[in-house]
Order: C-alpha cells, then structure tokens, then sequence
C-alpha cells in the first residue's frame, strides 16, 4: 500500500511551491464539466498550456517528474478539454473537462473503479484522513 495515496495520516507537504520556485508554473483546478466535480489540482507551464489547447486534451506539466503530462496517458483515464478560463489575477486557471471513458483518477477504489483524486477526507479533530471512496 502506498502510505501517502491510501493512508490515513495527514501530511500535507507545505513546501510544494518552495520546491517548484524556478518552474514557472500556474496552478489549474480541473473540474469535471458534466458534474461539477473538482478533480484534481495540478500546474501547466507555456508548453503544456499551449499543447492542451490546441490538441483539446487535458495535458499539464508534472513537477513532481520536471515533464509534460498528458493525464491518464498510462492509466487510460484520459480527458477532453471542453473549456478552459483564468483568474481576475491571471496567475491560475480552471479548466473544464470530459473524462473520455469514465474514470478519473489513477488510485482505483476496492471495487477497481477510478475515483477523484479527493478521496479522503480530513477529520477536523484528529486530523486524519477517511477514504470515502475504499
């Protein structure tokens, strides 16, 4: 079991963007069109943006892998970019998308199905975390 993605201890990493400084990044909520759903947050760079729009696919730039990612390209859970907005700030975006077969994220719950990547939910008085989605 990976302890980070199906524990229950909450460890949130504050240093995220210290890490990622010189990237040049912005932050993008992904938000399923269809539902409403937040989905994931995630970063694009200028390469990652420009190819997301004109391939219309959800395409993001991984900091934790210093690479263009094209999300679900090795779980298969792939999207269509429908839309995609920024901010009064012009520092994030939001893009709105269509899964192209169903699933969302690349943990699966106990039934093997794909599930959003808020998965858990933090207990405010213990602080751990409840998968709601097993």
């Amino acid at each position: 079991m990976n302890t980070l993605e199906e524990g229950s201890v909450l460890d949130l990493d504050f240093r995220k963007l210290a890490k990622m400084a010189d990237a040049n990044v912005l932050p993008v909520a992904v938000q399923n069109v269809d539902t409403g759903e937040v989905i994931l947050l995630a970063y694009t760079n200028r390469q990652a943006f420009d190819l997301a729009l004109s391939k219309r696919s959800l395409i993001l730039w991984s900091t934790s892998r210093n690479e263009l990612w094209e999300k679900g390209k090795t779980s298969g859970e792939t999207f269509d970019l429908v839309e995609a907005y920024v901010n009064c700030e012009q520092n994030s975006l939001l893009y709105r998308v269509r899964p192209r077969r169903g699933g969302i994220c690349h943990t699966k719950n106990n039934s093997g199905k794909p599930r959003s990547c808020f998965y858990r939910r933090i207990n405010p008085d213990t602080r751990e975390l409840e998968n709601v989605d097993p």
